[in-house]
This record gives C-alpha cells, sequence and structure tokens, in this order.
C-alpha cells in the first residue's frame, strides 16, 4: 500500500489545499501504476510551522515541501513497468505543482522508501 506522508508549512494547510493535495497524490499513483491502485494510496499531511522550518542555515522562507512515499519493494521493480522509480518522483513533483502552485516545483524534494517483504503488516500480520 503506497503510503505518503508530505512535510510542509503549516499555514499553507488552509482546509482547501489539503483535498487537492489528497488528490493530487492519489493521481501520482494512478499515472505510474494504472486505475486499479486508486483506492491505495494513504495520504498524511504534516504541518509544520514555518518558524520550525529551515533550508541551508537560516528560516525557510518559501514552501519547501517533502514528500516521502512509503511501499513495497516489490512494487519498485515490476517487470510490467519501466523506471518506476523516476516515473514515481516526476509525477509526485507534477502533483505537488498542481496542488500548491508551480512555483513551488524546484523545492519539492521526494523520498521513497522501499520497504522489503516481512518488515511491514496489515491488521498484525506480516506482508
Amino acid at each position: 500500500m503506497p503510503h505518503f506522508n508530505v512535510h510542509m508549512h503549516e499555514e499553507r494547510l488552509d482546509g482547501e489545499v489539503e483535498p487537492i493535495l489528497i488528490r493530487e497524490l492519489t493521481e501520482a499513483i494512478v499515472e505510474v501504476y494504472g486505475e486499479q491502485f486508486r483506492s491505495l494510496p494513504v495520504v498524511e499531511l504534516i504541518g509544520v510551522p514555518q518558524a520550525r522550518w529551515g533550508v541551508g542555515g537560516k528560516p525557510a522562507s518559501v514552501l519547501h515541501p517533502v514528500v516521502v512515499l512509503h511501499m513495497r519493494e516489490g512494487g519498485l521493480n515490476l517487470p510490467d513497468i519501466e523506471g518506476i522509480p523516476a516515473r514515481l518522483i516526476a509525477s509526485i513533483t507534477d502533483a505537488m505543482a498542481r496542488a500548491l502552485g508551480e512555483e513551488v516545483r524546484a523545492r519539492v524534494t521526494v523520498v521513497i522508501v522501499g520497504i522489503p517483504a516481512g518488515r511491514s503488516g496489515v491488521a498484525g500480520e506480516p506482508v
């Protein structure tokens, strides 16, 4: 199950952008894996007060969102889909730009964490 953690300035989470981010990140997964994956992504939006966010040793005055995608490692190497990690990074970056504005594109950081089989679980059972 793809699981997104999005860290960004709390001040940008205004009640209107949240459903857009959730929709766009779900679409990013569908763009790479297909419609059958639409019901799988989980999206957590984590707001950090702007005064508690720094880049280059100083407080960040502009938004630098960080998107971490956790998913099973096997899903990153499917034989039917070429270049999955690169495609995910591009699709996620596009999704963030659609949701937050094109000006944020150059500052979006995407991290993909592949979880080996047996190192995650659902309903108390390893998967």
